[in-house]
């Protein structure tokens, strides 16, 4: 008589996490991420990747060429992260804003200029991806706090249409 041993199978909680952990590493592969965290009721993971050694990767360069730091389109104010004013339109994420649609284009609004509800006033590449910024009320801008190709933060400030 010869007995054969099988292995015990794996739970099937065990099964779906390691399922899940699998395709959170695709998504952090595919997206070229270092870390992604998930949380589903009292599950959470953390998937973190060390990109280290080998050869170095370079970001590719943007799509919207920044203006050369000789030609100001405005000057930026002190208070340009701060978010003060109730007519200040605010970055709605992390990236880098331009003024321009292109480096040869004129800038979409200079101080001075009457916009209408919905017009584009800048851009935000954030992931390769770049984001109209519109007018949120019509009026006149009175303040740019920004410069063209520089980086902002989630809820700075970044003009004021008053």
């Amino acid at each position: 008589m010869t007995s054969k041993s099988r292995a015990k199978k794996p739970t099937n909680s065990r099964t779906s996490e390691t399922k899940l952990i699998k395709e959170l590493a695709k998504i952090l592969d595919a997206e070229n991420l270092s870390e992604i965290e998930m949380e589903k009721g009292d599950l959470r993971l953390r998937v973190t990747r060390q990109l280290s050694g080998g050869i170095p990767i370079a970001a590719a360069p943007p799509l919207v060429a920044p203006v050369a730091p000789t030609t100001s389109i405005a000057e930026p104010t002190k208070d340009a992260h701060l978010a003060d004013d109730a007519d200040a339109i605010t970055s709605p994420m992390v990236g880098t804003v331009y003024l321009r649609s292109n480096p040869d284009a004129d800038p979409f609004v200079k101080v001075g200029d009457s916009v209408k509800q919905g017009d584009t006033v800048l851009l935000i590449e954030a992931m390769k991806t770049f984001n109209p910024i519109k007018a949120e009320t019509s009026g006149t801008v009175s303040k740019i706090l920004v410069e063209d190709g520089q980086p902002v933060e989630f809820g700075e400030a970044l003009l004021v249409i008053s």
